[in-house]
């Protein structure tokens, strides 16, 4: 007689979140994260260089040297900028650089078209604008007029800044202006959203002009190489990118810019401070398309520079939201919350991941405008959120980038769906490892687990942003409500390293 065993098997409904996984390969690096990665852009719009950058020669209210304000400048070195962008913009292609040099009461003024026709009186100029960058210790990055200039005046201007004395009449003009050698100038762009403002160009016309203007660009001393930057895409035109990488010889062609804002609507955009979750949501998901762009128009360019000798320039990035109730429309000025921070911190992580072909990009703005690092009213100045997380990241610049994989729990809103978790890591020239770390969740903590290959860290330690409201900010009237603090998250045993990050979070972790 046999016997039937009959076996009953149940399933336990187990009720475990998926993980949060980093990889980090310590011995794989190979790439240099550029520090101008972590550069900023200045325009002629609204307070950013007028009472945020310049107050002039005769204010006696504002501590200043040649009119720069010293407490913004000291506040900026901290930042380590490698690289200021400068004069805009749209303003850039209506600016003609003679009106802003000589003698300020003899400098002719004229209308911002672009920006609130208001009155400009040129008293802030090259002169002003590149002394301030060896004050700052920053690479200047000029744009060129192409929109309504010449290649004569762009030729002059290259010729007035960098050429050496007694060369031509440019030097001559220099030194009667008070400069007696020539400036460092390397970065020029020729041209500012040639598509748009610049002159509503199509991308065939604009190749053949570059190759004009960059024709005519000089170097003054044969080992000062200029570093010519081409008006890129808008957003997700890779036809744009296609047609000037096809038509332009890389021989003179170093760089091809990229713009991308994170906004929610362009029509109806939505306020800085008091925004819904919903809203937060759909900035992230403008904001985490910098990934696609980045890696789309890094494919068409692969495509025809397979070495990757020409770089992609991302020279204005940010937040751009509705300004602050009570100012002027077209001065931009918007104040600066957590969820600037969520900006700022995953779209950095996602340039140093491709920093093989991302070798600059420039917040738009540094002061007063956009997403600004500082905000100015009269003698006060407040450090905003992203200026810190532009502070905590700064240790990457010029560091070796680390490979790193993520696997993420999804932020959710609805149907749709966000990876909650950012990172990049970079070893600096010491040998000490940096992983940055983002946790864009409105509301949950993420356990992160980090498995480390390559390497033996013993200590870890680490900062941390965040506050109890994505909507905090900093304002003159409390201008540390949102700060770094020392991170006290992170546990390392042998390979293996946990994190628990709060939600909407940027942490910076040191591992020796």
């Amino acid at each position: 007689m046999k016997k039937i065993v009959l076996i009953i098997c149940t399933t336990l409904s187990l009720n475990l979140s998926a993980q949060n996984v980093v990889s980090l390969q310590a011995d794989k690096g190979s790439e240099i994260i550029n520090k101008n990665i972590y550069g900023h852009f200045a325009e002629h719009l609204g307070h950013c260089i007028y009472g945020g950058l310049y107050v002039g020669d005769n204010n006696t209210k504002i501590p200043n040297k040649e009119g720069i304000r010293l407490d913004v400048l000291d506040a900026l070195k901290k930042l380590k900028v490698p690289v200021l962008r400068w004069p805009g913009g749209c303003f850039a292609d209506t600016y003609h650089w003679k009106d802003g040099i000589g003698p300020k009461d003899k400098r002719p003024s004229m209308l911002n078209v672009w920006w609130g026709n208001v009155k400009e009186d040129n008293s802030f100029g090259t002169n002003e604008f590149l002394n301030m960058c060896e004050m700052l210790g920053a690479e200047p990055y000029l744009s060129g007029n192409v929109g309504s200039g010449t290649p004569q005046e762009l030729s002059d201007w290259v010729k007035y800044t960098i050429h050496p004395n007694g060369s031509s009449p440019m030097p001559d003009l220099r030194q009667q202006n008070g400069r007696a050698n020539p400036w460092h100038v390397k970065y020029w762009g020729i041209g500012n959203e040639a598509w748009g403002c610049g002159g509503n160009m199509k991308p065939e016309y604009y190749a053949n002009i570059y190759r004009q203007y960059a024709t005519f660009m000089t170097n003054g001393d044969p080992k000062e190489k200029i570093f010519r930057i081409a008006s890129g895409a808008s957003d997700a035109d890779y036809n744009w990118t296609e047609v000037l990488m096809r038509d332009i010889p890389h021989n003179m062609l170093d760089a091809v810019g990229v713009h991308h804002y994170s906004v929610i609507e362009w029509g109806k955009k939505g306020p800085a401070t008091n925004f819904t979750e919903e809203e937060y949501y759909t900035t992230m998901q403008r904001a985490l398309q910098m990934e696609e762009l980045v890696s789309r128009h890094s494919a068409v360019m692969d495509k025809y520079d397979p070495k990757k000798r020409v770089a992609m320039a991302v020279d204005e990035w940010g937040g751009w939201y509705d300004v602050e109730p009570g100012t002027n429309g077209a001065f931009l000025y918007q104040q600066n919350t957590m969820r600037d921070a969520m900006i700022a911190g995953t779209t950095l992580n996602i340039f140093n991941n491709h920093c093989d072909r991302v070798k600059m990009a420039n917040l738009a703005q540094i002061v007063n405008v956009l997403q600004a690092v500082i905000l100015t009213n009269d003698e006060k100045i407040i450090l905003t959120p992203t200026y810190h997380v532009m502070e905590m990241y700064n240790i990457h610049q010029d560091a070796t980038m680390l490979p790193i994989s993520v696997t993420s729990n999804d932020y959710k809103m609805g149907k749709e769906k966000l990876k909650a978790i950012s990172a990049s890591a970079s070893k600096d020239k010491s040998g000490v490892t940096h992983i940055s770390l983002v946790n864009i969740d409105a509301n949950k903590e993420q356990e992160v687990s980090v498995n480390i290959n390559g390497a033996n860290y013993t200590a870890v330690s680490g900062r941390i942003l965040t506050s109890d409201k994505i909507q905090n900010y900093n304002s003159f009237e409390n201008p540390n409500k949102v700060k770094p603090t020392t991170f006290t998250g992170a546990s390392l045993n042998g390979s293996a390293l946990k994190i628990k990050l709060p939600p909407y979070s940027v942490v910076v972790l040191e591992l020796k």
